[in-house]
């Protein structure tokens, strides 16, 4: 699927003076027209967008309502130049979007950058701070455990505050295609075709001259680490861990661990997949998600 398709299947909302490029299924499946009970929202990861989904979305539409947003800085979101970029801040943000959707019931479903997200929601959501009730939660290959993470030397590059700018600036096509493939199991599930579109949603809005500015979530999970992995150890909500075996980055110990922090969880193994199992595995991610 090109970008424009990807891109007409949603539209721009305004959240706190900012656009965020917002895709919403509706309360009505096109399948049966029946009004569906539940609501699935997907917070994606870094540094790719709601693009990731493209391929599972026709699914998961089967049993949900699905909202899925370019966080700020993200694909065809704004990308301003004076903004911090906080996971904090991106909270502020999904939860105002989903409040604006009159959202109040959800299944909160999360993958690498989100589930930093997800977690500080969750933090909130454990001290009764928002109006909203999660239902479920899903997390997918995210490097929670930051100290566990086996972290791409572009990674760290870009989280500095001496090199990240340049860094940013030098990065090309060829540079960011080379990275994105390595952290698949299977190189060949992912086209040039594909590559080339997540480049071009990245490029949008000036988005090369943010992207070292995203990268400092990397920072904000060791700063912030006992308030999220507390949120996690305190939660009551029922808990799927949905894991790609094979992922260099977000690595099956850390899948592990949060097993055995997380009271109401179900772990869930990818066998021979990377990274993003929704592109590289979607039929067996799918599966696992609606289960």
């Amino acid at each position: 699927m090109t970008s424009n398709s990807w891109k007409n299947k949603g539209k721009s909302i305004n959240v706190f003076g900012r656009k965020l490029f917002v895709i919403d299924t509706g309360l009505v499946s096109s399948l049966t027209e029946k009004p569906l009970k539940e609501t699935l929202v997907i917070l994606h990861g870094y540094p790719t967008s709601s693009y990731d989904y493209y391929k599972v979305l026709p699914v998961l539409i089967k049993k949900y309502r699905v909202i899925i947003h370019d966080h700020l800085g993200f694909g065809f979101s704004n990308k301003p130049l004076d903004y911090s970029y906080s996971l904090i801040e991106q909270a502020d943000f999904a939860l105002q979007l989903w409040k604006q959707l009159n959202v109040t019931k959800i299944t909160l479903l999360a993958h690498d950058y989100g589930t930093s997200i997800a977690t500080e929601i969750l933090a909130r959501h454990n001290k009764q701070q928002i109006d909203l009730q999660i239902n479920k939660l899903i997390i997918c290959n995210g490097s929670i455990h930051i100290e566990l993470s086996q972290l791409r030397t572009i990674q760290k590059l870009l989280k500095s505050k001496i090199t990240g700018k340049w860094v940013a600036k030098l990065t090309s096509y060829t540079i960011f295609k080379k990275n994105l493939r390595n952290v698949y199991f299977d190189k060949t599930k992912v086209t040039e075709e594909e590559l080339k579109e997540m480049w071009f949603q990245l490029k949008q809005n000036n988005g090369r001259k943010v992207i070292h500015l995203l990268s400092n979530y990397i920072n904000e999970r060791y700063y912030f680490w006992h308030r999220w992995i507390g949120a996690l150890k305190e939660t009551q909500i029922p808990t799927k861990i949905i894991w790609a075996k094979n992922d260099p980055v977000a690595v099956a110990t850390i899948a592990n661990l949060l097993a055995k922090e997380i009271s109401n969880n179900k772990l869930f193994w990818i066998e021979n997949c990377g990274h993003f199992p929704m592109l590289e595995k979607p039929n067996e991610w799918s599966k696992l998600v609606l289960e």
